[in-house]
């Protein structure tokens, strides 16, 4: 197993480029106050969102209708061209919807490397969409930050397509439905810009940004064969819900994630929650509905799996509908990507960054090492998944930038271990 281990000097000089880029972008690049902006509804308000025709004969990716968008921070405008795209995807069920994108285009003239940036927005409220945060709405540090990154990749002369991969109904978590609007976002970014399907395409996310990445990259060989891929980055990835379940509960940061998981599957799934829901249960589930992470990860310390259900029930892996779509879940299962991977992830005790199993990332990387697929695994040992954000972005950026270059992609599967199994759990009789 390696590690790589981001202290004094260590930090590639991209990734550090980068992050002074964004410092400069977000610092400095237009005096004109952020009044100036137009005031703008929250997507549940906004008709452009909402598209009721039928979809059934429309090509995945195609443009439903566009607008021009501003880019700008709470604070700050920017003369960034931005625009933002309602398109045809597919949900994970395989039948057809549509989402938004948002369309960002470098001020450095140049050959076009075109980035899908997935931010870790993990809502269950359209006003998280980063559609709508990027045009000045961005209220917390992670968004703020993760903004930061993008206007540096930007200053760094990339385009990017930012997607609304949760779909209009904020599914979060949900693997294949999130990789399709991250390709079907990439094609409508290639679309609006006039560029053809030889253009190099790239994709980067962490924590819930992993899932589209990661997905995407899956399922890219058969749902989009002819984007031009080149690697894709994935940091900090939730592989196997049905691990990450038994390390949240009664965690004091992030057991709230418990009952916004529910509300993400019922959504996707259909999920009879008043069938095994406890009564505090069904409480969390109503309270949290409408939120973004920041706003539920840390707000119920120490509840546990076992609150949440009542008997015969005593976790939500014994409801078999749960344990069903845990297992469609699971990372690995879709295909097997053709493109270089950097798969990254911290470790701040015994499992894992405080919320991602170390190890089933280390599982993962070992799947497609023995599929074939060139991996980068990295391990941020002392880092939790806030902490680690960082070191990820640092080496993605060196990551990405090796690859639109035409560098040999590289590989460390030889000293990747086994990790994890990442069997599907059993699900019980209905």
């Amino acid at each position: 197993m390696r590690t790589i281990a981001f202290g004094s000097g260590a930090w590639p000089r991209l990734g550090r480029a980068l992050v002074t880029a964004a410092l400069l972008f977000t610092g400095g690049i237009s005096a004109a106050p952020a009044a100036a902006q137009p005031a703008s509804p929250p997507p549940a308000a906004d008709p452009f969102y909402t598209y009721d025709q039928p979809l059934t004969t429309t090509a995945a990716g195609a443009i439903l209708r566009s607008r021009p968008a501003p880019f700008a921070f709470a604070d700050l405008s920017t003369p960034i061209n931005s625009t933002q795209v309602l398109y045809r995807t597919t949900t994970q069920q395989n039948t057809p919807t549509s989402t938004v994108a948002t369309v960002l285009s470098p001020l450095i003239p140049g050959p076009t490397r075109l980035l899908s940036y997935h931010t870790a927005y993990d809502a269950l409220g359209s006003q998280c969409n980063p559609s709508y945060t990027l045009t000045g709405h961005a209220d917390n540090r992670g968004a703020i930050a993760e903004q930061a990154v993008i206007a540096g990749y930007l200053a760094a002369g990339y385009t990017v397509v930012v997607p609304d991969y949760e779909g209009p109904d904020l599914e979060w978590t949900i693997g294949r439905q999130s990789g399709y609007a991250a390709l079907d976002g990439i094609r409508a970014a290639e679309q609006i810009l006039g560029l053809p399907a030889s253009t190099p395409v790239a994709m980067t996310g962490y924590s819930g940004g992993s899932v589209p990445s990661e997905w995407a990259a899956e399922l890219a060989p058969h749902y989009a064969p002819e984007l031009a891929l080149i690697g894709a980055a994935a940091g900090g990835l939730p592989v196997h819900l049905a691990h990450n379940l038994p390390y949240v509960s009664g965690s004091t940061d992030w057991a709230g994630v418990i009952p916004a998981v529910v509300v993400a599957y019922r959504r996707a799934y259909g999920i009879e929650t008043p069938a095994f829901l406890s009564e505090r249960g069904a409480q969390l589930v109503d309270a949290v509905e409408t939120l973004c992470i920041g706003q539920f990860a840390a707000k119920y310390p120490g509840l546990t799996d076992a609150e949440m259900v009542r008997p015969p029930y005593n976790s939500l892996l014994d409801v078999p509908g749960a344990a069903a779509a845990v297992n469609d879940n699971i990372m690995g299962t879709a295909g097997t990507p053709t493109v270089p991977l950097l798969l990254a992830v911290g470790r701040s005790d015994p499992i894992g960054d405080g919320v991602m199993v170390t190890r089933d990332i280390e599982g993962l990387a070992r799947q497609y090492c023995d599929r074939g697929v060139p991996v980068t695994y990295a391990q941020y040992d002392r880092r939790d998944h806030a902490v680690a954000f960082a070191a990820f972005q640092a080496q993605a950026a060196q990551f990405l930038a090796d690859r639109f270059s035409g560098a040999p992609p590289t590989t460390n599967c030889v000293s990747v271990g086994p990790g994890n199994s990442l069997a599907p759990v059993p699900v019980p009789a209905g």
